[in-house]
């Protein structure tokens, strides 16, 4: 069973009370991390952003890109 901590629950169950980690988007997709950070490089991923040398993503973000990658493939 899901909790509201697990990163795959975030995109059913809500949006969490703290920015995701690139572990978190891996997790919540079910890719590799390598498959994370190409997304980031070739900009097609969710949009991140830096803090410090740490990337981090608002699950509000993350939640409107999913929206646009469905809406994308169902055109």
């Amino acid at each position: 069973m899901k909790t509201d901590s697990d990163p795959r629950a975030v995109l059913r169950g809500g949006l969490p009370d703290r920015y995701l980690t690139p572990e978190d988007i891996a997790a919540m997709f079910s890719v590799p991390i390598e498959t994370i950070y190409h997304w980031r490089k070739q900009r097609t991923g969710p949009p991140g952003f830096r803090v410090g040398r740490h990337v981090r993503y608002d699950p509000a973000a993350v939640q409107v890109w999913v929206t646009q990658q469905s809406e994308h493939d169902a055109a």
